[in-house]
């Protein structure tokens, strides 16, 4: 089966290198290019043809709207998903209109990203917002706000870094001179407390609080 050619266009390097390594573990996708900003997407869009574009809508360059634009007439037309923490109705009518065939925000779960990039490379539309009143596409959601995540310690920060960086749950104790089933612990409780599961989802949220420097 052909893989599905996806672009990431953020302008947050570590963020575009955790997108990379989830996308590139699928078996039917693959990253065929990366960008930073409005102009380099449409650069690069017109030299890797990819089948979706993951478009970030707070790029620098011109606006967001402009980009997708000028994506949707190059040929082959590629498919537009918005990535963005914009969680709200106006942002995703205003991309949809300009031509974007799907809005998810970033606090989505990694499966819900996957499942986007799928729908809308089939040609559907889909949609998920998380704030009150808004409804996902698919129907999944039940339109309630999502839970405020608890406070972290200064030590579960420290945990949650190190591991979003990458590293072994052998290399964080020793980083932090605890034992391996102490960052077991912290790592159960930064699940229990944030309901990310996959190293990816930490990743994410860690770049989003700020615990990751954006190069």
């Amino acid at each position: 089966m052909p893989s599905i050619r996806v672009l990431i266009a953020d302008d947050h390097a570590v963020l575009r290198a955790g997108l990379k390594l989830l996308i590139g573990a699928e078996s039917d996708m693959e990253v065929v290019g990366e960008a930073a900003d409005g102009p380099e997407t449409v650069r690069s869009t017109r030299a890797t043809a990819p089948d979706v574009v993951l478009l970030d809508l707070s790029m620098p360059g011109p606006r967001s709207g402009q980009t997708i634009g000028e994506l949707v007439r190059l040929a082959p037309r590629p498919r537009v998903l918005v990535l963005t923490m914009h969680d709200d109705a106006a942002s995703m009518q205003a991309a949809l209109r300009a031509g974007a065939s799907g809005y998810i925000v970033k606090k989505a779960a990694d499966v819900e990203l996957l499942t986007a990039i799928r729908t809308v490379h089939d040609g559907r539309t889909f949609v998920g917002l998380t704030r009150p009143g808004e409804q996902a596409s698919r129907g999944s959601r039940d339109g309630t706000a999502a839970a405020q995540p608890k406070p972290l310690s200064p030590r579960e920060a420290e945990v949650l870094r190190l591991l979003a960086q990458g590293h072994t749950n052998q290399e964080a104790a020793e980083q932090l001179a605890v034992s391996v089933k102490t960052i077991e612990t912290h790592r159960r409780r930064l699940s229990d407390k944030l309901g990310l599961k996959s190293r990816a989802q930490l990743f994410r949220f860690a770049v989003e609080i700020g615990l990751l420097e954006a190069e």
